[in-house]
């Protein structure tokens, strides 16, 4: 099974990249993705209230594929009307601290400090399912929607079929088919990153969103706005259900730069709400001349 597997990704990963396309040139020195992770806090705090604590990073990559990596913690604030009444109450402080498992937990409203540089020890190059590409085959990938959702298969086939193997090593009765039955939610997972992790032209980009909403299992849900306010086209991926665990994912993405805005998971383990596992994240994605620099505080 893992030597047929391969073989089919090998076949498919020589055919997009057999007759190079001309590449689209750079819009700027880097490729930019700005990130914001907004969670729950896993416990309440004073008189009993919930916070959401925010963290913001900021990606940069220039064509040749050199890296930067900034982060910054964004503060804490309460998480409902109902929360911050409470807060209120309780004489709106700016910072929580107290202790579990043996761990001082410290929490603020301001936002932390920031940290910027290059990434070091990893190759060099865009991260794509299981592989990193140069930006020259970013360009050469399919624009056809169908020919792209087949090598994204390919690749995620090759991949299952390597790490069955490796589980075997540690769980004899495991079986591919385990793997092979969550397919449909690994491609629709790969087919979204393309929308803002990596520089592909816009007509790949505009394929992998097509790509996407013919996955089995990815629900169309209309327009919807984000936590930013930005409004785009709000898809559901496939559900993934392992031994009492419950993963959804949603999306939404401007369909007129074909880029991801938001994503949404949310999880529950034994039907109760899984904080941990459970977050939004919203992007800002696109080139740019401006050198890494330290994230600001908004």
């Amino acid at each position: 099974m893992r030597s047929l597997i391969a073989a089919v990704a090998g076949l498919a990963f020589t055919g997009v990249f057999a007759v190079p396309a001309q590449a689209t040139p750079p819009g700027g020195a880097y490729w930019r993705v700005e990130t914001v992770l907004t969670m729950t806090h896993p416990r309440p705090v004073g008189s009993g209230y919930w916070l959401t604590e925010r963290q913001g990073s900021t990606n940069w990559k220039t064509p040749e594929g050199k890296g930067w990596f900034g982060s910054r913690p964004l503060g804490a604030r309460p998480k409902t009307k109902k929360d911050e009444a409470a807060w209120r109450a309780d004489g709106s402080p700016k910072s929580w601290n107290y202790r579990t498992e043996g761990m001082k937990i410290s929490l603020s409203t301001e936002p932390g400090e920031a940290h910027v540089g290059p990434q070091k020890g990893g190759p060099e190059g865009f991260h794509l399912g299981r592989k990193f590409l140069t930006y020259q085959q970013l360009q050469n990938l399919p624009s056809d929607p169908a020919a792209l959702k087949e090598y994204v298969v390919a690749d995620v086939k090759s991949w299952i079929g390597e790490a069955a193997e490796e589980a075997k090593t540690t769980s004899p009765n495991s079986k591919i088919d385990d793997w092979l039955s969550r397919l449909d939610s690994y491609v629709a997972i790969d087919l979204s990153r393309m929308l803002y992790e990596t520089p592909v032209p816009p007509k790949v980009r505009s394929a992998a969103f097509q790509a996407l909403k013919t996955t089995k299992g990815v629900t169309d849900l209309g327009q919807a706005k984000d936590l930013l306010g930005r409004t785009g086209q709000k898809l559901a991926l496939p559900t993934n259900t392992i031994k009492g665990t419950v993963l959804k994912r949603q999306l939404i993405v401007d369909t007129k730069t074909m880029t991801l805005l938001a994503e949404y998971t949310d999880t529950t383990v034994d039907g109760k709400p899984f904080l941990a596992k459970t977050k939004v994240e919203t992007y800002k994605a696109g080139w740019t001349d401006e050198k890494p620099a330290v994230p600001d505080g908004k």
